[in-house]
This record gives structure tokens, C-alpha cells and sequence, in this order.
């Protein structure tokens, strides 16, 4: 049995305290759920065999499990499962394999998908006393991003932050700082001419007010991009830039089997055709798509030359750039609308998102494979291949 990507839809992604400051993560995730099932009227909802949803905080208004907070806060049926899946910023990438391999093993027909991430809003934590009454003060670490509570076994080169890890990558394969930031700037023309193009106007619902992605920069130059000052080493290359932002905002996914096309009331946009996931040392996480997006293609049976678009998510230039030295793909298949140095990348939500454009944009260029693909913090990266022309097969 094969498994299908029906619909996808996405908020706006904002900035850190920009304008979804103001909503909780649960919220975010409950809206996207209620429009993506809105562009389905025909699916009774009480049909939904799962929820799946990712998550890389999980510390505070998520409450743990926030798949099925979301959707009972976005009225499903209390008998739909729902459970919360934390791969870091592919959690919702994950969370899509995860429900495509539902699909396919029969234990469900219809699987909801996506992720959320509201990065402003995550707590301070605070770690629990040894003893009671300690005389000392405690510090309050923050979750939004990176390592926090490091266990002392771990080894110092794993636990370096992703800035360091990525001017390590850097130094490693000679991606210079103008490299970079033409990258950067890349991203930032290509997100705003597909805004002003309508392309998103079907990928995106507005959410309290937003109504596009708040980090494109239109304006923004090598000029003004070569001024920054690096942000982690002080003769670095990595800078605000040529990151992605920090990011609050939410995506979804509607999968199902070929039978559920009648009941979805939809055809499917394209077919899961194979998935890859690879592991190595933390600190060279942003190489760990290369391998994960290798063993995806394997699995669907065809070559990097059979490919017509790639969606990675653009943590870092530099990382983006080793990942497609390193396929040997034409550099102007990949993010042909924009990506996450411009659009955001709201950890949890970004692997959905990515998901979701790659299908949109197989029809807009009348490709037939696509790969989608995202590195992963402590050393991951995950990979999806997508068929869109044996998507009603």
C-alpha cells in the first residue's frame, strides 16, 4: 500500500516577539488543523485514524503533548488519537514519515500531520534542588533554542552551540562569507517574488493578523548582508544574516491511502516514495541531510539526476551550501521559492513546511521527483522523496 500527501497548509511564519508573539503554540497548531480540515469538507473528522505532530520544546504552553492538544482545541472528535513527536527542528518532518508509515502498514487510512513552534514563548527552566531549601541561587535556562541542562558526561565538541558547529562545517569544506550571503540574499528575492506571484496564497492561512511571513527582507542587499558582524566567532562567517531567524508558527499535512481520496474528497497532490534518516557526530549536523536525502532517493528506486526540485531547510547558508555541493544538483532547483533564512524556521513546524512547498512546486514546474530534507541539531538529518505524478495511482 502506498501512502499520500492530500493537502498542506501553513500559518505565516513570525519573528521572535514579532506578531504571533501574542499566540500560544497550541493555538497556533489548533488553526492550522482547522483549516487544513476546512479544504476537506467531505472527511468526517471522527475518520481520522491519528494525529501526529511535532515539537522540539514541549516545556511550556504545549504541555507535553501538544498533537492532542491541538486537536481537541480545534474540535476533533475526543476518540481521535493524537501523540507528539520531539526529532528537533525535523519533528514534523518526522512526524510525516511516521504517518505515511501508518498508512501504508493499514493501521490507518487518514493521518493529520504537521508541527508547531512558537520559539518566543518558550519558558525559562529551572532545574530541581538536589535538597530542599538550598542556600544558593539557581539560574533559569532558557529553551528556545540549543543545548540547556548538558549532561557533564557529554563530550565538550558535541555540546557546542549551532553557530560554532557551523563555522566548523565551514572551515571544513571553504564556504567563504560572500558564498554565504549571496545565499542569503537569494532567499530573501526568491520568498518575496513568490509572495507577490500569489504562489503561497494556497499554502498559507493568516494567524492573528499575520498575513506573510514576517522575516523577508525585499530590501535587504549584499551590501547591507556583508556589513554584519559575525555572531559567533569574531573573525566567523556565520551572521544574522545568512541564519534562519528565530521563529514562532505552525504546519499541516493530510495524508492518506489512495482508497481515502473519495472520503478526503481531494486527489492527492503526490505520493510518499521514499524516506531517509542518518546520524553522525553533533557538531556536523548541518551534513546530515546529504546522506538522509542519499538513502530517500534509494528507497524510491531513482538518482539525484532524476530530480526536478529540492526543498532544504536553510538553517545556515553554509550548511545549505555543503548539503548541495555535496548532491551535485543544480543549484537553482533548490528553494526556487524561498527558504527558511527568509520565510523562518520555527523548529518544530519547518519540516512540514518544506514538505508541503516541495508538492506545490512539483506542479508549478511540472517536475515529477522531488526531495524535501532538513538537518537536525545533535547530529541528524531526515529526508522525503516525493512522486507527483503517480499521485492518483
Amino acid at each position: 500500500m502506498s501512502s499520500y500527501l492530500y493537502s498542506a497548509v501553513r500559518t505565516p511564519f513570525g519573528r521572535f516577539n514579532g506578531a504571533l508573539s501574542g499566540v500560544r503554540p497550541d493555538d497556533l497548531a489548533a488553526g492550522v488543523i482547522t483549516a487544513l480540515l476546512e479544504r476537506a469538507p467531505r472527511l468526517d473528522p471522527a475518520g481520522i485514524g491519528e494525529v501526529v505532530w511535532g515539537n522540539a520544546n514541549g516545556a511550556g504552553e504545549e504541555n507535553r503533548n501538544v498533537g492532542r492538544m491541538a486537536a481537541l482545541l480545534a474540535g476533533l472528535p475526543t476518540g481521535v488519537p493524537g501523540s507528539t513527536v520531539n526529532r528537533l527542528c525535523g519533528s514534523s518532518l518526522d512526524a510525516a514519515m511516521i504517518g505515511s508509515r501508518t498508512i501504508e502498514s493499514g493501521d490507518a487510512d487518514v493521518v493529520l500531520a504537521g508541527g508547531v513552534e512558537s520559539m518566543t514563548r518558550a519558558p525559562w527552566v529551572l532545574p530541581k534542588p538536589a535538597k530542599g531549601f538550598p542556600a544558593g541561587d539557581l539560574a533559569a535556562v532558557s529553551t528556545t533554542l540549543g543545548w540547556r541542562l548538558v549532561n557533564p558526561r557529554m563530550p565538550k565538541e558535541w555540546t557546542v552551540s549551532l553557530g560554532e558547529a557551523n563555522e566548523q562545517l565551514q572551515r571544513k569544506y571553504g564556504v567563504g562569507r560572500e558564498r554565504q550571503d549571496a545565499f542569503a540574499l537569494r532567499s530573501h528575492r526568491l520568498a518575496a517574488a513568490a509572495w507577490d506571484e500569489g504562489f503561497y496564497d494556497g499554502l498559507v492561512v493568516p494567524a492573528d493578523g499575520l498575513k506573510r511571513d514576517e522575516g523577508i527582507r525585499a530590501d535587504t542587499s549584499l551590501e547591507k548582508l556583508s556589513g554584519l558582524k559575525p555572531s559567533f566567532r569574531p573573525d566567523g562567517t556565520i551572521t544574522a544574516g545568512n541564519a534562519s531567524p528565530l521563529s514562532d508558527g505552525a504546519s499541516a499535512l493530510l495524508l492518506g491511502s489512495s482508497a481515502a481520496a473519495e472520503r478526503i474528497g481531494l486527489d492527492p497532490l503526490a505520493r510518499i516514495a521514499g524516506r531517509g534518516a542518518f546520524a553522525l557526530d553533533p557538531q556536523e549536523f548541518g551534513y546530515a541531510p546529504v546522506e538522509a536525502a542519499n538513502r530517500a532517493l534509494a528507497r524510491a528506486g531513482i538518482g539525484w539526476d532524476q530530480v526536478g526540485a529540492v526543498e532544504l531547510n536553510e538553517a545556515f547558508a553554509v550548511q545549505s551550501l555543503v548539503c548541495v555541493d555535496a548532491w551535485g544538483v543544480d543549484p537553482e532547483i533548490v528553494n526556487t521559492r524561498g527558504g527558511a533564512i527568509a520565510i523562518g524556521h520555527p523548529l518544530g513546524a519547518s519540516g512540514a513546511r518544506v514538505l508541503g512547498t516541495l508538492a506545490k512546486v512539483l506542479r508549478e514546474r511540472g517536475e515529477r521527483w522531488g526531495v524535501a530534507a532538513i538537518c537536525i541539531g545533535v547530529g541528524q538529518g531526515l529526508a522525503v522523496v516525493l512522486d507527483s505524478t503517480e499521485a492518483g495511482a
